[in-house]
């Protein structure tokens, strides 16, 4: 009986002391409670507490890895080209397009930083004056004594401590104004003249600008975003490939009336003839030379070959071919794997912004996923032969000063769509 009795102020002390820890809150349990099995007891384990990272930390390292594999290719496949007269005769010397290109590294570094402080809420009430900054740039460039003219084409603005090219500007001002718009026309998308008429006037603008430079390349790239936000903000279906056929009419018609485009175009059909191997195909049949001598393991890091004054801007827009040469086919499918999975975890941002009732974020970071994967794509398809030459260059990887701060610029905007999502999750406010 005293047993008895002695043991039941003991469980209800035991008890008593689990509520008492229960009522101090959730953070304050320094124990889980013991759990017991039959005659088998559970021992205690301390609480773990749980962290939410404020942002997406594969995505970062994975853009550093590109960044850092861009900055050693870009010094492998640069390295002769002082031998070549064209450069030697500026004085330049082996470690030339090294220091700029970590120059520019530094540069995007710090305007990431300075992007990722800025809310999606402020970028949105910018969006339309961000694009008219980017028209009145694209008309700078084409004013003589301003743009720099550059074997024919007038493309970059000299800012002292680097070349500036509005046309990536361009790219990411009209992935902002394009979300913007399709926030502001949500009630009336499914009415072509007044929801998408006015934004095809816009793509039009810009691609006369971008055409007078000239850059298809880069006009190419901003209609594929403008479709692309276009539809993924709900333009009817029929609506939106009566507007990718007049894309379609519209670049044809380009090609044909450009005779050195269709010089490309059959070129890129053959470039092995003796017709085109010293002309319009010189470039593609050397970058698939080099992609063939690399086979499956490559020849070396620094082993390249056809970047000895063979392959021509093997540092910008073939730099995929030096890649293939020096690692093989390994190479090839890990930078294709590496951006593979940078566009799908950046497209995966945006969906999740959307599904917080979050459109205008999620139309932006779905639009760089669409940048970054259609350029990379016509990059490498143009590099391995499978679409014909156009110059765009690698993102993240080749040589360019202006490509390079607008990259990382806009992954700055993606990482910070995802950090205002995380925090929306967690139940605080943006």
């Amino acid at each position: 009986m005293t047993a008895t009795a002695s043991a039941t102020p003991n469980k209800t002390g035991r008890f008593s002391g689990w509520f008492s820890r229960a009522k101090s809150g959730i953070d304050a349990l320094p124990m889980h409670l013991p759990v017991r099995l039959g005659n088998a007891g559970m021992t205690q384990t301390k609480a773990a507490p749980v962290r939410v990272l404020g942002f997406d930390q594969a995505l970062v390292w994975v853009t550093i890895a590109l960044l850092a594999w861009g900055l050693v290719m870009v010094y492998s496949a640069s390295i002769a080209l002082p031998d070549n007269p064209r450069f030697a005769r500026a004085g330049y010397n082996p470690t030339f397009f090294l220091t700029r290109h970590a120059a520019s590294l530094v540069i995007a570094f710090v305007a990431g930083l300075l992007t990722f402080q800025v809310p999606m809420k402020t970028w949105e009430r910018a969006a339309p004056w961000l694009f008219v900054v980017s028209l009145l740039l694209l008309m700078a460039v084409l004013i003589p004594h301003i743009g720099i003219n550059v074997n024919g084409a007038r493309r970059w603005l000299p800012l002292g401590f680097m070349r500036f090219q509005p046309s990536e500007l361009a790219k990411l001002a009209m992935i902002f104004y394009a979300a913007s718009y399709m926030v502001r026309k949500m009630e009336i998308k499914e009415r072509f003249f007044r929801a998408v008429l006015p934004m095809g006037v816009a793509v039009v603008v810009v691609g006369m600008l971008v055409m007078a430079e000239p850059d298809m390349g880069a006009f190419m790239v901003i209609a594929v975003i403008a479709m692309g936000i276009l539809f993924l903000g709900g333009v009817n279906a029929r609506m939106f490939f009566v507007i990718a056929t007049l894309v379609v009419i519209a670049f044809g018609t380009i090609v044909a009336t450009s005779p050195w485009r269709r010089e490309r175009i059959f070129a890129y059909l053959d470039p092995w003839s003796e017709e085109h191997a010293l002309g319009k195909g010189y470039q593609l049949s050397h970058s698939l030379i080099a992609i063939g001598r690399g086979e499956i393991f490559g020849v070396g890091l620094g082993g390249s070959v056809e970047k000895l004054h063979w392959l021509p801007e093997a540092h910008t827009d073939f730099l995929l071919a030096v890649i293939g040469e020096e690692f093989g086919l390994v190479g090839v499918l890990l930078a294709i794997g590496l951006f593979l999975w940078l566009t799908r975890r950046v497209m995966n941002i945006g969906r999740q912004a959307i599904a917080l009732d979050r459109v205008f974020s999620g139309l932006v970071a779905q639009g760089v996923g669409i940048w970054i994967g259609f350029q990379t794509f016509i990059n490498m398809g143009v590099n391995l032969g499978a679409l014909p030459t156009k110059g765009l260059t690698l993102p993240l990887m080749s040589f360019g000063g202006s490509a390079i701060l607008m990259n990382v610029t806009a992954l700055a905007v993606v990482l910070r769509i995802d950090y205002e999502n995380r925090v929306l999750m967690r139940g605080g406010r943006v």
